[in-house]
C-alpha cells in the first residue's frame, strides 16, 4: 500500500505547474511554505504576519465569497 504524502500545486496562467508545495510549517510567527519550483529546484518561502494582513488587503467581496466557495468545486486540471 503507498502512502503518498498530498501535494498542492500552483500553476501559471497557461496550466504549467510553477510550485508543487509539499509542507506548511509554522516557524515563530511565520508561515514557511516548503516545495519545489519547476518540480526541480527546492524552495522555502517565508510569509510573515504583516505580508499576511497585505495579502487580505488585496481581497474584495466576490474574491472573498470564491475563496469560502474553492473547497467544493470540481478541479479543471486534470492530474
Amino acid at each position: 500500500m503507498s502512502t503518498k504524502k498530498p501535494k498542492m500545486k500552483i500553476y501559471d496562467g497557461h496550466g504549467n505547474a510553477l510550485m508543487s508545495i509539499k509542507r506548511l510549517e509554522q516557524d515563530g510567527d511565520d508561515l514557511v511554505i516548503r516545495g519545489k519550483i519547476f518540480d526541480a529546484m527546492p524552495m522555502a518561502a517565508r510569509l510573515t504576519p504583516q505580508d499576511a494582513r497585505a495579502a487580505l488587503k488585496l481581497l474584495n467581496a466576490k474574491t472573498i465569497l470564491f475563496l469560502l466557495t474553492l473547497l467544493f468545486r470540481k478541479s479543471s486540471k486534470q492530474e
